[in-house]
């Protein structure tokens, strides 16, 4: 019988013995009272109680193994989860620091005297350019579109390890193999639903069977192509508040200029006045 059917028969039986033993009463009223509270959680509707992190299952058991391996070696999903802010420079063309409690982005690129100040959760923001904020509606959209795909290409160079079990990205094992530089790897295969910028990219990425941390990236610019189209290497690994990651690479591609931090102003993502990045 279901507890709230439990909880309605208490109320009747209580309504038609008024002269019930008293406790038998209090019993009664005890069960009413548990029945009423767990009758309201057996309501709750499937918003209120699903995860607040949407994370997929790596269906290959190889792959999702070596992936909770690599997860361990980079600090850990909790180091993860501590970090508040961080700011990067991307291929020296821009600079950009997520405010990642909440997904809150500022870029700054010097080329085209651009800055975005981006909310990643409902794409509302600011857009100036050459000093002078854009209010056109239409325009600003569009710029605070560009903003978050920059965003989303740019924080994928420094944070691919932690989004590998994001909804429609598919890992698998593929097999063991070297990296350019000679060092021993397990490889994974990443194909992605619909996702992201670039749906129609397949990377490889070889992980280093001795300290599990990514050593290179092979780029597929179509999923169907059995020929690599670039390959990059992911070295230089440091800690940032025991979170490892790889910048300052060795062929000063992807991220430079690392930093984190504790605490920040809001109007660092709110204002135009001048961040000192490095």
């Amino acid at each position: 019988m279901g507890i709230c059917k439990l909880f309605n028969l208490a109320l009747v039986i209580t309504r038609n013995k008024p002269d019930m033993n008293i406790n038998n009463l209090l019993i009664l009223v005890l069960l009413a009272t548990f029945c009423m509270v767990a009758c309201k959680n057996e309501n709750t509707s499937l918003a209120e109680v699903e995860p607040s992190s949407s994370k997929t299952i790596i269906e290959d058991p190889k792959a999702a193994k070596l992936v909770d391996n690599m997860m361990t070696a980079m600090g850990g999903n909790e180091k993860w989860e501590e970090l508040s802010y961080i700011s990067w420079t991307f291929f020296g063309a821009r600079h950009l620091i997520w405010d990642k409690k909440h997904n809150r982005v500022r870029i700054e690129s010097p080329r085209d005297s651009s800055i975005y100040l981006v909310n990643l959760n409902d794409l509302s923001g600011k857009y100036a350019y050459d000093g002078v904020e854009v209010t056109d509606m239409q325009k600003l959209n569009a710029k605070l579109k560009r903003g978050k795909n920059m965003w989303i290409n740019d924080m994928y160079w420094l944070f691919m390890p932690f989004k590998l079990t994001d909804p429609g990205v598919n890992v698998k094992y593929i097999r063991n193999d070297t990296t350019l530089s000679g060092l021993e790897a397990e490889i994974l295969e990443l194909r992605f639903d619909n996702v992201g910028n670039s749906p129609n990219n397949k990377y490889q990425i070889y992980i280093d069977k001795q300290d599990q941390l990514i050593k290179q990236w092979n780029f597929y610019a179509e999923a169907s192509q059995d020929t690599v189209s670039k390959i990059w290497p992911w070295d230089n690994y440091k800690s940032y508040n025991g979170l490892h990651l790889s910048a300052e690479r060795s062929d000063k591609s992807g991220p430079s200029n690392v930093r984190v931090y504790d605490d920040l102003e809001d109007e660092v993502f709110t204002s135009f006045e001048p961040f000192e990045f490095y």
